[in-house]
């Protein structure tokens, strides 16, 4: 399915040096951010105080998250999660680990607020996560990442050849930096959702690299192409999927988009993640990861293997 159709190749190889250069300041300028402001890690990962509590009726959590947000505990920068545990009259509250408070003290206070629209409200449980946990979390998150591309450069390299699965695993790994980067610049908190929809990027930005990778052999082998150099194929194999790109990223977006718009804060940081994803892991399949190819040499034989012949048994 075509929604448009290109009568000349767009010359996107003319512009790689352009793009490499861009996405390079763009890489830096991430790394940057995420020495000049590490990431707001969020209560999954550095601790803090669980607290559940049984309302007589069904419990709003719109309404509960303002009330426990009005507190500002921890900051303007630390989000308080508030999600139903069980039972519509079960809610369950995390807080960020606060300096020289304690689990018994913040809970007081959430309670000294929740009383004063319900009354009856009644706290079940109150505990404390202890930093050991969150740092488990995060080898386990580092460990998962690690192994994600590590799978990818072994199935790319199997199926295509070792200077496209450096290429996808170097442009893919651009796209999961500046996620980072943003993130850390903006201070939004970096929780489990969230580095779910980095994992999940990684396997959407190397499916789209996968296409064009694909369309790229399949040029090299096509007898109308093999006059053309290895810049032309490329470009021809990247026109030729510019249609299907289009109604793909922009059928997730949209979901997406409306995950980030009405999902609430719960799904927030997931969705804009996932939108910070798309958006520029269109930019590396076409625009780091193709040009990468160059660099690293690729040429038509890489593809062709040549075909030996057979010497005859003299008689």
């Amino acid at each position: 399915m075509e929604l448009f159709h290109f009568k000349k190749d767009i010359p996107f190889m003319s512009y790689g040096r352009l793009t490499t250069a861009i996405s390079l300041v763009t890489f830096l300028l991430a790394v940057f951010c995420l020495f000049w402001k590490p990431l707001n890690l969020s209560v999954e990962f550095t601790g803090g105080t669980v607290l559940e509590v049984r309302f007589s009726k069904a419990a709003d959590l719109g309404q509960v998250r303002e009330q426990v947000e009005s507190l500002n505990i921890g900051g303007q920068h630390k989000e308080i999660v508030v999600q139903a545990l069980g039972t519509a009259q079960d809610v369950m509250i995390r807080l960020p680990v606060v300096k020289d408070s304690s689990s018994a003290k913040l809970s007081d206070l959430v309670m000294g607020e929740l009383k004063k629209s319900d009354a009856s409200v009644e706290r079940r449980k109150v505990e404390f996560v202890g930093p050991s946990v969150g740092e488990e979390l995060v080898s386990h998150g580092l460990t998962a990442l690690a192994m994600v591309c590590v799978g990818i450069i072994v199935y790319l390299a199997i199926r295509f050849e070792w200077r496209f699965a450096v290429s996808a695993i170097l442009a893919n790994l651009h796209d999961v930096v500046i996620i980072l980067g943003v993130f850390a610049f903006f201070q939004w908190e970096f929780s489990l959702t969230v580095l779910a929809a980095v994992l999940a990027v990684l396997g959407y930005s190397v499916n789209e690299s996968v296409v064009v990778f694909d369309r790229i052999r399949e040029n090299f082998r096509k007898a109308g192409l093999r006059g053309k150099s290895v810049p032309e194929v490329i470009d021809n194999a990247i026109t030729a999927t510019m249609s299907r790109t289009v109604i793909t990223h922009a059928s997730t977006e949209m979901m997406v988009l409306s995950m980030l718009f009405f999902g609430g804060p719960a799904l927030h940081g997931f969705a804009m993640a996932l939108t910070i994803g798309i958006v520029f892991g269109i930019y590396s399949s076409v625009l780091v990861a193709s040009p990468l190819l160059l660099l690293f040499g690729v040429t038509r034989e890489n593809m062709i293997k040549p075909v030996k012949t057979k010497e005859e048994a003299v008689v």
